[in-house]
């Protein structure tokens, strides 16, 4: 599993894809390289109630009032092919 923190839905997919697929940019030292490792995101529900919600807070609760959590959330989705 890799849990990811990335920024933006584009950022997220590409990593996700990186991990499960290989690198779909064939640029990378992964290019060809289906890992086949499920990504999430720490802001995604299964992920965040795993963690003490006062470390949540301090570490993640600021990035997550302005990241796009629902497209982010929807990305990874597709990736995981659910």
């Amino acid at each position: 599993m890799v849990l990811l923190g990335t920024p933006t839905p584009e950022s997220t997919r590409l990593y996700a894809m990186t991990v499960d697929q290989g690198d779909p940019s064939w640029a990378g030292a992964l290019a060809g390289a289906a890992l086949g490792l499920p990504a999430y995101h720490i802001i995604e529900p299964e992920i965040k109630e795993q963690i003490d919600p006062s470390t949540y807070e301090a570490e993640v609760g600021l990035a997550e009032l302005v990241l796009d959590v629902d497209e982010i959330a929807k990305a990874l989705q597709e990736v995981r092919g659910g």
